[in-house]
């Protein structure tokens, strides 16, 4: 289950449900244009761009990217200096992008819920993990960096 429980997964399904909605449940609603067509595509590039610095930064350090598992070094360098998630705020401008290059107005509730899950999914559960290996580091980068942005 670890396997598959892991954002990227929970992306793709929030994103087939914002193009189901899309398709049956458009109830005329539109953002349509080209504004919203360069905005999707800014925040799908950003979400990629930020993942890509957070990743370089993982593998840098040495130490695991996969959510479930504990870390061997605490990342606080490079975009993590910004964000304590940068992957997941990555993820939310994906998903957000997504739905609007979809037009699927409706959808945009998703969001929050997207936020949410990876909260309790990932997030809280890999700071108790930080918390508990790297003591007085994670509670210092803690209080100086942000959860999101």
């Amino acid at each position: 289950m670890h396997r598959i429980d892991i954002p990227p997964v929970w992306l793709v399904g929030f994103a087939v449900l914002a193009w189901m909605q899309s398709r049956h449940l458009s109830l005329g609603l539109s953002l349509d244009g080209a504004i919203t067509d360069l905005l999707s595509g800014l925040l799908i590039g950003g979400g990629i761009l930020l993942m890509v610095l957070a990743v370089v930064e993982f593998r840098r350090h040495r130490t695991t990217i996969v959510p479930h598992e504990t870390p061997t070094a605490m990342v606080q360098t490079g975009i993590y200096k910004r964000s304590r998630n940068p992957i997941y705020v990555g993820d939310v401008l994906i998903l957000t992008g997504i739905i609007l290059r979809m037009d699927a107005v409706l959808s945009l509730v998703l969001v929050p819920i997207f936020v949410w899950v990876l909260e309790r999914r990932f997030i809280l559960p890999e700071e108790n993990r930080l918390r508990r290996t790297f003591r007085a580091d994670f509670a210092r980068y803690e209080r100086k960096t942000r959860r999101w942005l």
